[in-house]
C-alpha cells in the first residue's frame, strides 16, 4: 500500500472532504529507512527534479567530532545506548539523529539524519 503525503478524505468529524485534487506522484511519501548497525551500506534514491537522496541502511562507523580538540576522527560503533526518537529503537539498535552511541571512543550523539544525509556524524559526549 502506497504511503501518502496528502490530506486525508475524511473530516475530523467523519464526514468527508470533497475533493478538488486527483492524485498526484509527488504526494507519495516513503517508508522509513530504520538505519540499522552492521557494514555500512546505503542505496541512492531518484528523487524530485531528477536529484538524487542517499539512504543510509547500515552503519558501523561514524565521523566524530570533539568538541574540546575541534577535531574529527573515524570511530566504531559499539551498540545503540539510548534514542530519543522511539524507546524501542534501542534494543534493535536502530540509529536516528539525535540517537545516542557507544563508541570505542566514548559516547556520541548523533547529529545528522541518516535516511537523508546518507552518513553518520556525531559529537563525542562528556560525562
Amino acid at each position: 500500500m502506497a504511503v501518502s503525503q496528502f490530506r486525508s478524505k475524511r473530516k475530523p468529524s467523519g464526514g468527508r472532504y470533497k475533493s478538488a485534487k486527483q492524485k498526484k506522484r509527488h504526494y507519495l511519501a516513503s517508508l522509513p529507512a530504520l538505519t540499522k548497525m552492521g557494514k555500512d551500506h546505503a542505496k541512492m534514491l531518484r528523487v524530485r527534479g531528477g536529484n538524487t537522496k542517499r539512504i543510509m541502511l547500515t552503519a558501523s562507523t561514524v565521523n566524530l567530532l570533539d568538541p574540546a580538540t575541534k577535531k574529527f576522527a573515524k570511530a566504531t560503533i559499539k551498540t545503540v545506548v539510548d534514542n530519543p526518537a522511539n524507546r524501542h529503537f534501542i534494543r534493535r539498535n536502530i540509529i536516528t539523529k539525535g540517537t545516542i552511541v557507544e563508541t570505542d571512543k566514548g559516547h556520541a550523539r548523533i547529529t545528522s539524519r541518516p535516511a537523508q544525509h546518507g552518513m553518520l556524524n556525531a559529537v563525542l559526549i562528556k560525562k
